[in-house]
């Protein structure tokens, strides 16, 4: 008698395969949003003294958009990064 239950029923089996989660999952997982935060808290600092820097130490305003971008886009990327090399260690070890 077979032990897997599943052996016998293809539908059961193809149910039972695990999927790879979705990049949005993937993305908000705490680990990658955590290191994608520290990375887009650095990298945004150092873009802002870069493209502001001469406006900030002049006295005059910056753009609050200007700003907000230059941490959100290292944060989009280091975490679609970090989301996208989950997945493909997903798929990886999923392979027999």
């Amino acid at each position: 008698m077979p032990t897997d239950k599943n052996l016998g029923n293809p539908a059961r089996a193809a149910a039972s395969v695990r999927r790879r989660p979705g990049m949005l999952r993937l993305v908000l997982q705490p680990d990658i949003a955590r290191a994608a935060l520290k990375v887009s808290l650095v990298v945004g600092t150092v873009l802002n003294v870069i493209n502001n820097g001469e406006q900030l130490w002049a006295g005059h305003g910056v753009s609050i958009w200007r700003v907000a971008l230059n941490f959100v886009v290292p944060y989009c990327v280091s975490s679609y990064s970090a989301a996208r090399n989950e997945a493909q260690r997903f798929e990886r070890d999923a392979m027999p």
